[in-house]
């Protein structure tokens, strides 16, 4: 039964799980306020109605509300005369206008007095509506933590003070219990102030902390990734996405079971690579919401091709393949060579920079390949005089490796130093025969 004019009415619906938003829409048309209801129903919100300002006003003045929605074009007080009394009584409630006619100079009036969050045109989108309120609500839970926090560290300081000055261990235990707690507040603030930057830092910071890295290379691999769009003239919207997409280009692995994180490429097993290949699209699929994240996601997609066609998740060649994430394999993998995630060694940085230039044109685009350099310095020349190049056919036992010997799509397939014998010959030309692709083992001159 739909509530009589100018009565406050609350949803017959059962009781809200603890802690869930109060919301109080606030409509002279019992339709409008239907609809609102059945809209925000699988919200889990608590929600209350009122036909009138004044009646909105008793409710506010009964019980705390998180956020009210008014119509604009109401009898007797209207939407912004309502919001304005809201913003003065209870300034802390969220407050959205529904205004369904073109009279900007009302709207301007509600803006002004009341301060409203935003408002809404009628008819609205439903999904407009879902995403707007959400966001309001989800920005007020922050301020409430701000407020805990900063509660939380005066409490703290107080207690400090009280501590005994000969008690250095309960010194120390407060004094990190503190500082936890301030970095906290510290990103609670950052995040109220809505500085979209500092919250993609704060999750890329969370997902070092995940993946247990302490070395820092998410950021090193982001500052590579940016000075190299820098370099390559990218447009400054491009040169965001790609310093996005570098601190985020590990999201899509938090589903990814706890093994395969620690574990590089090259070691793992089919099955296992198989469900590795799938994280670059889980890191699309998490980003892909966020208007502002749509240019990283594809970059997340797309940051494991490899410029000859051999990466995943779809197989891009060359120039299909978007620039920014041809950047962002390039950064990626100089980190997790050196980090030894990529094949079963770690590599000195030297002998990263010399997988990088024996991959280009095949792994990685040459123009970002000589970007790199223009940045890193090209790697060292080989000792001349000091190591021949030969050919399976041309190999004798005892001879010793000087370079590492990859595939064609850079597994390691023998390191340097090892020693060649006669069965290692043969296995070398059938290596050869069965790839098609002629070799060149390069070995020690002085054997």
């Amino acid at each position: 039964m739909e509530p009589s004019q100018d009565t406050a009415v609350k949803d017959q619906e059962q009781a809200q799980p603890a802690g869930s938003y109060t919301v109080l829409c606030v409509d002279d048309e019992a339709n409008i306020l239907g609809s609102l209801r059945r809209l925000f129903r699988p919200e889990g919100y608590r929600l209350l109605t009122a036909e009138s300002g004044a009646a909105g006003l008793a409710i506010l003045e009964a019980e705390p509300v998180d956020l009210v929605i008014s119509d604009m074009r109401m009898p007797e007080m209207n939407g912004a005369q309502f919001l304005e009394q809201v913003r003065a009584r209870w300034p802390d409630t969220v407050r959205l206008l529904l205004t369904g006619y073109a009279d900007i100079g009302s709207t301007i009036e509600a803006i002004n007095k009341g301060q409203i969050y935003r408002y809404l045109s009628k008819p609205w989108d439903d999904n407009d509506m879902l995403i707007t309120v959400r966001q309001a609500l989800e920005r007020k839970a922050m301020e409430r933590e701000n407020q805990r926090l900063t509660a939380l560290t005066r409490r703290q300081n107080e207690e400090l003070r009280e501590l005994n000055t000969h008690l250095e261990t309960k010194v120390k235990e407060r004094t990190a219990e503190l500082q936890r707690t301030l970095d906290a507040l510290s990103a609670a603030n950052e995040k109220l102030k809505g500085n979209f930057l500092t919250t993609i830092k704060v999750f890329s910071t969370l997902m070092g902390l995940r993946f247990g890295d302490k070395a820092g290379r998410a950021r090193q691999v982001t500052e590579l990734a940016r000075r190299l769009a820098l370099k390559l003239g990218l447009e400054p919207a491009a040169v965001q996405d790609v310093t996005f997409a570098g601190m985020l280009k590990d999201v899509g692995k938090l589903a990814l079971p706890d093994e395969l994180l620690t574990r590089p490429e090259q070691g793992l097993r089919t099955e296992e690579f198989a469900v590795l290949r799938k994280y670059p699209l889980k890191g699309e699929a998490a980003l892909m919401a966020i208007e502002e994240l749509r240019g990283a996601a594809k970059l997340l997609r797309s940051h494991r091709e490899r410029f000859d066609g051999m990466g995943y998740p779809d197989g891009l060649r060359g120039l299909a393949i978007p620039q920014g994430a041809r950047i962002l394999a390039l950064a990626h993998d100089y980190e997790a060579l050196q980090a030894g995630m990529l094949i079963n060694k770690r590599l000195s940085s030297a002998d990263a920079l010399t997988f990088i230039q024996e991959g280009r044109g095949k792994r990685y685009d040459p123009q970002v390949v000589d970007a790199f350099f223009g940045i890193q310095g090209a790697p060292p020349e080989p000792p001349r005089g000091r190591e021949i190049a030969l050919r399976p056919g041309e190999l004798k036992a005892s001879m010793v490796l000087s370079r590492d010997i990859l595939s064609r799509d850079g597994v390691l397939l023998l390191s340097a130093d090892y020693i060649i014998d006669q069965n290692l010959i043969g296995q070398l030309k059938n290596f050869e025969e069965t790839e098609g692709v002629p070799m060149t083992i390069h070995v020690r001159a002085d054997r």
